[in-house]
């Protein structure tokens, strides 16, 4: 399989070249997936490869880099080379490695090739926020590992967050028990 090619957007021209090259794949229409590399996202990656295939829309997949405090190390945890680089570098790695093996384990879903991959920096939440402003995707569907009662009021959801600011619709994917198991 080919090595998708993951860059940093440092700008909104460059987030805007992204956004109009998935339009081009489906006539207007694109769906953005925030994903966090979690099984969650996977499964949220591909509910929005299932509503691509049928409405039809591309999928732009975005990955906001952050090495969050609470996990200091986020990404370097992630990528079995040792080595010194740049975190954008590392999350780039692990967003194509991510991407290829969804792909390979579901090849029946095309929407998932043709996909517009996307890597900004900054904190999740605002980011996807001001992503959404600027593609003005038909939708954004994203994963949520459902935490609920104290954890869900100490930690916060991103996805909640997310639903409550965005200015289109937003389908909420957590992983189910059976694919869990």
């Amino acid at each position: 399989m080919d090595k998708f090619t993951v860059s940093l957007a440092t700008s909104g021209a460059q987030v805007m070249e992204r956004a109009r090259a998935a339009e081009t794949k489906s006539g207007g229409k694109t769906i953005l997936v925030p994903v966090d590399f979690s099984d969650h996202s996977a499964a949220a990656l591909l509910q929005a490869a299932e509503f691509a295939g049928m409405m039809p829309a591309t999928l732009i997949v975005l990955h906001v880099v952050h090495d969050p405090g609470e996990m200091p190390g986020y990404y370097s945890k992630l990528v079995k080379k040792k080595r010194a680089t740049r975190i954008q570098d590392i999350a780039a790695d692990v967003f194509c490695d991510f991407i290829e093996h969804v792909i390979e384990e579901n090849p029946d879903r095309p929407a998932l090739r043709d996909a517009e991959l996307l890597m900004v920096k900054g904190l999740p939440v605002t980011r996807i926020i001001e992503v959404v402003e600027q593609v003005r995707p038909i939708m954004v569907v994203m994963g949520s590992q459902g935490r609920t009662g104290l954890k869900h009021l100490v930690i916060g959801s991103k996805a909640a967050q997310v639903v409550q600011l965005c200015p289109v619709p937003v389908t909420i994917v957590k992983k189910s028990n059976k694919e869990a198991s």
